[in-house]
């Protein structure tokens, strides 16, 4: 028997491994079944050489429980060891200087394995004692025994085993017993596992025999050995993809189409991404890419390797030259990283080309899906938007599909401004913006349909890159002024028939929960509607764009704010001010002469102080000044009020309103009803 201590500075390097690597303890089993392959894959190796003349036979890793005497144990039937090469591997850790690595690593504690080639001892972090019983491919190997109870002693006794190969015998912990439960096995071999490239057994197979399960003579693999991504992409199939698919995600709809990689240079690089169907949140569709080593599962937390924008695709990605610590946790910044994630970007782009050149029309069926990663591609990375420029699309409200250069030659002739600004035109909800559509329709306009969660800043950012070109909603203003093409038409009405017609709607608004109304009266022909509500695009935009940028979160707590548009050549708007002329003239009368006089009161006082400093004034000249302003609002309130009451029993003006906030989605509850007898009433009349 052999004893000694395993080659380390201190004695509490397994305490120090299961404190720091509690949080992740289940990538014992991965390392362990690693380990199992390797193993078996050197003796492939020797095998092909020549080197190993033997029968390599089943070589099968066989995973196994026994909960009785509370063992885990994983068996190959690989290279084996010798007694030296244990002590050469498993007692000599390269570990040193303990106190140094909980300084450095305290923050970063699940590296210690990688950074220390722990791979094996990642079973102390479950084990109170470890065993292995090893023997040698090599002619005339004596089988061994190494046994370590967690402390740095170790014995190593010959053993007797038939077979070469090694079976790793771990005595599972009191505080980890949940890994002696056969369900929680087979779901961290089939999360860590399921690609390995030789095959893994875990128990028999199940039949259903006399009302129960039971077990049959068949093992129960858990891997598939050659999956799809390490075979040629010219020996498959569609559907090969769709099932690949299917396992990798048994919940999810049918992908829109994958992308086979397949690199040898500069570095080497398999995998299979899909473009999945997103129905509506970004953030639940991310983190479902798989990143493996060498068909080892690593981690789905892939950001850094594939673009961020990329992150919203499924699949799987594998490569050997992915810079991973041995414990294949943790992703280490280098530049091959940088290299693989711009040929990813590179290649999904390309692909993305050729099924646009090759076929549009299936193309543009899947634009509505595809749409969302294209345009967080241009968002996020500015060498994507321009490759995607040629390929992404817009849709116009009839479905029609356009590049961005094909819309561009559409609309230049009709859309451009007086100012030589082309106006891009849209509505993101068709059936709200009806009438806002159709006016735009009726000026030969063309409306674009932009009504994708990430159409906001899309908008935005086609304004910065595309040259002299402007976006608006289509409800963003009366479409005279959406583009301008000519200075408008003057008004005919004066200043105060415009003031008391604007009052006399302003007085009937409803006030709503953050919303303030605007009035405004313009000359917008008798065939245009007689009221229409129009909001601010730039405010609008500003709102909307809080919802994805923090820094903008106080647009988000501002009122929205509407204009009223009052068509002063409208017949129904013409006969509402003759109505209130005739209704309100007499009343009006002195207060409007009391108000003319007060101004022209209030405009000399000014003058006559507009020559001193206000510190200069004395206390009867800001009393005058004070007391006329005070004169001045308070017949403002009283003519105001004059028309509040008369506009407060019109029932024309209510119904115009109601028809323009109707329109917008904003009559509801107790207005949408007294609208509703109203109009039963006006009928009736």
């Amino acid at each position: 028997m052999q004893k000694g201590n395993i080659g380390v500075t201190t004695e509490n390097i397994f305490p120090v491994i299961k404190k720091f690597l509690y949080s992740d303890h289940e990538i014992f089993l991965r390392e362990m079944v690693s380990n199992a392959i390797d193993a078996t894959q050197k003796l492939k190796t020797l095998a092909e050489k020549g080197d190993f003349k033997g029968e390599l036979g089943d070589l099968t890793v066989r995973v196994s429980l026994d909960e009785k005497k509370g063992t885990l144990t994983i068996s190959d039937r690989g290279i084996g060891m010798t007694a030296e090469e244990i002590d050469k591997y498993i007692n000599q850790i390269a570990f040193s200087g303990v106190t140094d690595f909980l300084d450095k690593y305290k923050d970063t504690a699940n590296a210690i394995i990688g950074h220390f080639g722990l791979g094996f001892y990642s079973s102390f972090m479950v084990s109170k004692k470890v065993e292995i019983v090893t023997r040698s491919y090599k002619d005339g190997a004596q089988a061994v025994k190494w046994t370590c109870d967690g402390s740095p002693e170790f014995t190593i006794d010959d053993a007797q085993k038939d077979d070469r190969g090694s079976d790793i015998i771990l005595y599972i912990d009191d505080d980890c017993k949940e890994f002696l439960e056969k369900q929680k096995i087979q779901e961290l071999l089939n999360k860590y596992c399921k690609f390995l490239p030789v095959p893994i057994a875990f128990g028999k197979k199940t039949e259903w025999k006399d009302g129960k399960q039971v077990d049959t003579d068949e093992d129960n693999i858990i891997n598939s050995v050659e999956p799809l991504w390490t075979k040629t992409p010219s020996t498959l199939k569609d559907e090969d993809y769709k099932s690949f698919y299917r396992t990798l995600y048994p919940m999810h709809d049918e992908p829109l189409f994958w992308i086979h990689l397949n690199v040898d240079y500069p570095f080497n690089l398999t995998g299979i991404l899909y473009f999945p169907r997103i129905k509506s949140n970004i953030e639940l569709q991310r983190n479902k890419i798989q990143l493996y080593c060498n068909q080892v599962f690593v981690t789905d937390q892939v950001e850094g390797i594939v673009p961020e924008f990329l992150t919203l695709l499924h699949g799987v990605i594998d490569s050997p030259d992915i810079p991973l610590n041995v414990s294949r946790s943790y992703l280490q910044s280098d530049r091959d990283v940088k290299k693989i994630s711009t040929y990813i970007t590179k290649k999904v782009a390309d692909r993305l080309n050729s099924i646009f050149k090759e076929n549009r029309k299936e193309y543009e069926e899947k634009w509505d899906d595809l749409k969302i990663f294209i345009n967080y591609g241009m968002l996020s990375q500015d060498d994507f938007y321009d490759r995607a420029k040629d390929f992404a699309l817009v849709k116009d409200v009839d479905g029609k599909h356009f590049t961005l250069d094909e819309y561009k030659t559409l609309i230049k002739d009709n859309q451009t401004d007086k100012d030589g600004n082309l106006v891009y035109l849209y509505a993101n909800n068709k059936e709200e913006q009806y009438t806002y559509i159709e006016a735009a329709r009726q000026k030969g306009y063309s409306v674009m349909l932009m009504d994708g969660e990430l159409d906001t800043p899309v908008v935005s950012m086609l304004e910065q890159k595309l040259e002299k070109a402007r976006f608006t909603r289509v409800d963003g203003d009366i479409i005279d002024r959406l583009i301008v093409k000519e200075d408008a038409p003057k008004n005919e009405l004066d200043k105060q028939e415009s003031d008391n017609l604007s009052q006399v709607f302003r007085s009937q608004m409803p006030k709503l929960d953050k919303t303030e109304f605007y009035v405004e009266v313009q000359s917008l022909g008798e065939q245009a509607q007689p009221v229409i509500i129009t909001q601010s695009e730039y405010m609008r935009r500003m709102k909307d764009m809080s919802r994805f940028q923090p820094g903008m979160a106080f647009y988000g707590q501002m009122p929205d704010s509407y204009n009223l548009v009052l068509n002063s050549d409208h017949p129904l708007v013409k006969h509402v001010l003759a109505d209130a002329n005739g209704n309100t003239a007499e009343a009006l009368k002195p207060i409007e002469a009391e108000i003319k006089g007060l101004d022209a009161r209030l405009a000399a006082i000014n003058q006559a102080q507009s020559k001193k400093k206000y510190d200069e004034l004395t206390q009867e000249e800001k009393d005058e000044k004070q007391n006329t302003q005070k004169a001045l609002d308070e017949q403002r309130e009283k003519k105001n009020k004059v028309i509040a009451d008369y506009a407060c029993q019109n029932s024309v003006v209510h119904q115009l309103i109601d028809l323009a906030l109707l329109q917008n989605g904003m009559l509801k509850g107790a207005a949408l009803d007294a609208f509703l007898k109203r109009s039963v009433e006006l009928i009736k009349a």
